[in-house]
């Protein structure tokens, strides 16, 4: 059918023309937002992105990072993962998970690693114990205590940590590594005769009759790191944006 009849005064839309025209404008604008949306897409702009974790995000730079890039790129789905350190390596090498962010520093083949931050570590008392009252407890402090971690990740490395600093002083810890998770643990530890060490970025959520003082070393406060590990393969180009986005927020220097 015609769309436009043309005249010695011009062209003009017929009927069919008419409704074509109106037909066809929301199909552009669609067109039109589609490649928008791709190019954002392309430029880790939007898309998506999972993230891995073995610890808390109630406190911390991890979650002031999460919290921060989706203010940043709000069109980006970021989905968080928590998980046992073996669990999110596997999934970074199936491709399930874009990026692992863990305690400890250590490197394992296949992945690249990048230190990012290092964080305060807490102990956590029943708000009744003779060390609730100080505003920071050393490790020469908890020689006599009794202690209970998870015994799923980050429990087994701050149980390490926690064996080498105490251990130096003379005395060895008695730790008991219990399978409830860590929010069981501190939501009734507050009535209980033990303590916990947890990392700062657990600090975030509060539970009746319990306090977080931190620990301090002889060289200042008891520090823990973390590291980012991902595949060089990988192509999602959220992964690259957040990347740099990391690296620019806390001044790093790795090459991405």
């Amino acid at each position: 059918m015609p769309i436009f009849e043309r005249s010695p005064a011009g062209v003009t839309l017929t009927l069919a023309g008419s409704a074509f025209i109106r037909g066809a404008k929301p199909l552009l604008a669609s067109a039109d937002k589609l490649v928008a949306m791709m190019r954002a897409a392309g430029q880790g702009q939007a898309g998506g992105l999972v993230l891995g974790h073995n610890t808390s995000l109630s406190a911390g730079n991890l979650r002031a990072t999460v919290m921060s890039w989706q203010e940043t790129y709000p069109e980006v789905d970021i989905e968080c993962v928590e998980g046992e350190r073996g669990a999110l390596l596997a999934g970074l090498n199936t491709g399930e998970i874009d990026i692992a962010i863990l305690m400890g520093a250590t490197g394992h083949e296949g992945f690249r690693c990048e230190p990012l931050w290092s964080e305060r570590l807490h102990v956590a008392l029943p708000a009744s114990h003779e060390l609730a009252g100080r505003e920071v407890v050393h490790w020469t402090d908890l020689r006599s205590e009794r202690f209970i971690l998870q015994a799923a990740d980050p429990g087994p490395e701050i149980r390490d940590i926690l064996l080498g600093r105490v251990s130096l002083s003379g005395a060895t810890p008695h730790i008991r590594m219990n399978q409830s998770s860590r929010e069981t643990i501190l939501s009734v530890l507050g009535g209980n005769s033990m303590i916990s060490i947890v990392c700062e970025c657990a600090t975030g959520v509060s539970y009746p009759d319990l306090v977080y003082r931190p620990v301090h070393g002889e060289q200042g406060p008891a520090l823990t790191a973390y590291s980012a590990y991902w595949r060089e393969s990988n192509v999602n180009p959220a992964l690259r944006r957040l990347l740099r986005f990391i690296k620019s927020r806390y001044a790093l220097t790795f090459d991405v």
